[in-house]
């Protein structure tokens, strides 16, 4: 997977590619999708939600220049698998989802494979996650209308957010980076197409 599906397109941080080898990916999708574990495609995990295939989770968590020394904020948990690849590079990590359901199987999950620098969250995840702040680097697994200021004000200067930025049906994978004067740069990495980003800074629950 790592060789063909990520490296082979691109992806060449050692840190990624060295974390994206180390974690079993079979161990965060249903046991009846297993065999399908390590194609390079998203896979249901229950209640509307998917897994992102390998590649995207390879290419945006070394968008984010992702250090050891760095603590970093996962918005949407789903199955844990991209909180378990973060955890293998930094040096904490938190991460957040709004369905209990998904974020309690997450946590049983990482406890099992003992991932002991990931804390796992329920609530809102636009709102990021105030009492931990700042973050060096913020990554969302949902795609919002524009990026959260509650994100903005959590970053660490020097911080990095990647997120996917636009409408339901189509978005941009961007980079936003907090310079030392409290502005940012934004970067386009791509057109991308994920799940709705829902919350208070996001998209209206529809369901």
């Amino acid at each position: 997977m790592v060789d063909r599906q990520i490296a082979w397109r691109g992806v060449s941080d050692d840190r990624v590619l060295r974390a994206m080898r180390a974690v079993p990916r079979e161990a965060f999708v249903p046991e009846s999708l297993r065999f399908f574990a390590y194609d390079d495609a998203p896979l249901p995990i229950g209640e509307g939600q998917t897994i992102s295939q390998p590649y995207v989770v390879a290419l945006m968590i070394e968008a984010a220049a992702l250090r050891p020394t760095e603590r970093a904020l996962e918005v949407g948990t789903g199955s844990g698998y991209a909180a378990a690849v973060m955890a293998e590079i930094a040096g904490r990590v938190f991460t957040i989802d709004r369905l209990s359901g998904l974020a309690d199987t997450a946590r049983r999950r990482l406890a099992e494979l003992g991932y002991a620098n990931v804390e796992v969250r329920t609530g809102d995840g636009t709102l990021g996650l105030p009492e931990a702040a700042p973050f060096d680097v913020i990554i969302a697994a949902a795609a919002g209308p524009e990026v959260p200021a509650a994100w903005k004000e959590q970053l660490a200067t020097g911080g990095r957010i990647v997120m996917p930025v636009g409408g339901i049906d189509h978005q941009e994978l961007v980079r936003l980076t907090r310079r030392d004067d409290g502005g940012f740069d934004m970067e386009s990495l791509g057109d991308v197409r994920f799940v709705p980003l829902v919350g208070t800074q996001g998209w209206r629950d529809t369901r």
